[in-house]
């Protein structure tokens, strides 16, 4: 019989004030209580859910910024994880010495587990922080692989391809997705649909914790979903503009059973490393896929 590993993953997808990052993490700890009573033991909060996100200058997102792991967003995420037994993944405005980065911190019951810093900066961003320079770490728990990616970073099939390599057995990503230029009215995130794809083509679970509002005149997309390794959602999405709790029962560890998809296709076994390099150039080793 199959071994299972059953895990409760939740999605908070909320409303950050800017610049209150007090009443932030104050209210992303009663959601993260409300998805903790209803089972959840891996939950993923949304891009920058302790500060905001549309920064006007440097000197405003620095003094928004915390270390990591001991400021006190982190410190009060680490107390609830220790109190309930969980695992967060939540965004945070980072600073190390004089540089900023976003990213988003892993935590689990024992405290800090580890840090990832978005890859690929969209827009503005660059203005104010530096791009991630610690690659893309899968982090090993006692739930599972977790791999981590932040909102751009989607946009780029590296992003998860090297992760499913090293072994993940899910993405959680911290995201403010924004409308895309040619968008319909009423269609779906184009995160959305580019998520998915990378859920099937890699047999990975994602779990994609989006924010909503409009920020500074900066709307955003909410359709916070989860995505089996299939692709298709076990979870959401949900609404664009309403803040809620998507939450789904997973097997982490079907997912790397299931890569073989009949007698002869394995998604990531069937890849042509004699044409391209099997960890596309990364200095990283792999793991079992």
């Amino acid at each position: 019989m199959p071994v299972s590993s059953l895990v409760r993953v939740a999605c908070i997808q909320m409303e950050p004030r800017f610049g209150d990052t007090s009443a932030n993490v104050a209210h992303s700890l009663t959601l993260i209580a409300r998805a903790a009573e209803g089972g959840a033991k891996l939950i993923v909060l949304p891009e920058l859910a302790n500060t905001g996100y549309v920064f006007e200058t440097r000197e405003e997102a620095f003094g928004l910024a915390e270390t990591i792991p001991n400021g006190p967003s982190c410190q009060a995420w680490a107390q609830i994880a220790r109190e309930r037994g969980l695992h967060i993944v939540a965004g945070i405005t980072e600073r190390e010495g004089t540089a900023l980065y976003n990213s988003a911190v892993v935590i689990g019951p024992e405290g800090h587990i580890g840090t990832y810093r978005k890859m690929h900066l969209w827009g503005n961003e660059n203005l104010f922080f530096e791009p991630g320079n610690n690659g893309f770490p899968v982090f090993h728990t006692a739930l599972g692989r977790i791999g981590v990616a932040i909102c751009y970073d989607g946009w780029f099939p590296e992003t998860y391809r090297l992760q499913a390599l090293q072994g993940a057995d899910i993405v959680c990503v911290p995201t403010n997705w924004v409308p895309i230029p040619g968008q319909a009215e009423g269609r779906e995130a184009m995160a959305n649909i580019l998520a998915m794809a990378a859920a099937h083509s890699n047999s990975l679970y994602i779990a994609c914790a989006d924010r909503i509002g409009t920020e500074r005149g900066q709307p955003f997309e909410g359709q916070s979903l989860i995505l089996s390794y299939t692709g298709w959602p076990a979870a959401g999405p949900a609404s664009r503009d309403g803040e809620e709790i998507v939450s789904a029962e997973i097997d982490l560890g079907a997912a790397r059973r299931a890569r073989n998809w009949n007698d002869f296709n394995q998604v990531l076994r069937d890849r042509r490393t004699d044409v391209y390099a099997e960890m596309l150039g990364a200095p990283i080793s792999r793991g079992w896929y």
